[in-house]
């Protein structure tokens, strides 16, 4: 019965989706040629009574699954929180503004002075990133309406490939930089726009995404929290902030055996096993070893991804809607574009704004989106190349533990533990190290 209830759960959200897809529009839309549209191209940042809820309840839930993941260690608590939050911050408040979007109000607000970002909007950015310092990714326990639809889903997890999950673990720091780029300069909210579960949330939305999100929910199925693993970009700041964890989750209570009855409890990949610390001449040729790839690597890497990082910026110049129209008004003049015009060319020629003035604009943009890839790339490359260094020089652990970036506190790998069954009460043979039970 306990793999059926998610596979039901599946079929609602997969019929929910379908049927907001594949819907028939009946009736034709309004006609507002004549409407002239607001100005406004940024949200409101006048904080309203919802907003300051949603700061409440988040800080709640936080309390409430990093309490129940580090002192109660308790899977049915998380998946309570999970649920709650699913219906509060999914289904109640249609996924906006959650704290993954939210990078996007701060990156607009860093790069631009006009824009006042929301207190509460800043509330719900830093509020996870201050408890994953202290108390590990609690948010991504239960709280992340996206993080739960996926985990609620999961029936079979199977095992991605080492070398496939370390590849696409660099797809969130792409996916952040490239809306950082683009929330900082104005020209588009990434993150919101193209969304896998808002749709899912709000029952409608454009085709495409609400597909998406069906995939990603039946993918979600066999590979623990694909989203949160593989294209999460807040997942990538908390994972860097729960390293500094005070507290962190353990899988044993207090002594780990080594008797592998952990290995795989863990649908995420966050589970390391034992690596014996290198001793002696070893040690030091190993720390000589990784000083140098990093003096070498860290500066090519930075150097590389910053110059890719600025081509990057170039050409995402025409999402902006200045730069798309200069780029269009030197197409025409040059001969490249064809009738029928767009609809930026005619409302330009109409108007009879000065060429000359948007060029300037588009040169100032220019500029900015130059500068600022190039520093993104650069950072990029800095994050690859620690990642790299982890990889070939990873640290020792004399016992099973928990990969505090990567644990999201599901509390999945406690009941694996014979001494964790046994401080529940539950009558449990005890293992001996390596793997061979013992006497209850």
């Amino acid at each position: 019965m306990s793999r059926v209830w998610p596979v039901l759960v599946l079929l609602f959200f997969l019929w929910v989706g379908l049927d907001a897809a594949c819907g028939v529009e009946r009736f034709p839309p309004p006609d507002f040629s004549d409407h002239a549209l607001p100005p406004t191209v940024v949200p409101n940042p006048q904080p309203r009574t919802s907003d300051w809820l949603d700061v409440a309840v988040l800080a709640l839930g936080l309390a409430a699954a990093s309490w129940l993941s580090l002192r109660q260690r308790s899977r049915r608590g998380i998946v309570i929180v999970s649920l709650v939050s699913l219906a509060y911050f999914g289904f109640w408040r249609r996924g906006c503004v959650c704290a993954i979007g939210s990078i996007q109000n701060v990156a607009l607000g860093l790069a631009d002075p006009t824009y006042a970002v929301p207190l509460a909007v800043m509330a719900l950015f830093t509020l996870p990133l201050v408890v994953a310092l202290i108390w590990g990714r609690g948010f991504c326990a239960g709280v992340c309406p996206h993080g739960a639809i996926q985990d609620l889903v999961l029936v079979k997890p199977l095992k991605v490939p080492g070398w496939l999950d370390e590849s696409l673990r660099v797809l969130p720091w792409l996916h952040l930089a490239l809306a950082v780029l683009l929330a900082a300069t104005g020209s588009l909210f990434l993150i919101c726009k193209y969304d896998p579960f808002v749709g899912i949330f709000r029952m409608a939305g454009p085709r495409f995404m609400l597909i998406s999100g069906a995939a990603l929910l039946v993918l979600s199925m066999f590979v623990g929290r694909p989203y949160c693993r593989y294209l999460c970009p807040y997942g990538a700041l908390l994972g860097v902030a729960a390293r500094f964890a005070r507290w962190r989750p353990s899988v044993t209570p207090d002594t780990c055996t080594r008797c592998r009855l952990c290995e795989s409890s863990c649908p995420f990949g966050a589970l390391n096993p034992p690596m014996p610390a290198k001793q002696g001449q070893e040690r030091i040729a190993s720390g000589r070893q990784r000083i140098v790839l990093l003096a070498l690597m860290v500066p090519l890497a930075a150097l590389l991804f910053g110059w890719l990082g600025g081509k990057v910026g170039l050409a995402a110049l025409p999402l902006h809607p200045a730069g798309k129209l200069a780029t269009l008004v030197l197409a025409q003049e040059r001969g490249e574009i064809f009738n029928p015009p767009s609809d930026e060319l005619t409302a330009f020629r109409q108007h009879g704004a000065d060429r000359l003035t948007v060029f300037a604009t588009a040169v100032a943009l220019e500029a900015r989106f130059l500068t600022l890839g190039r520093w993104l790339g650069a950072i990029f490359g800095l994050v690859l190349a620690l990642k790299l260094a982890r990889i070939f020089f990873p640290a020792s652990t004399p016992d099973y533990e928990t990969d505090s970036g990567r644990c999201v506190s599901c509390a999945r790998c406690f009941s694996a533990c014979p001494y964790e069954l046994l401080r529940r009460g539950i009558p449990v043979a005890l293992p001996q190290e390596g793997g061979r039970r013992g006497e209850t």
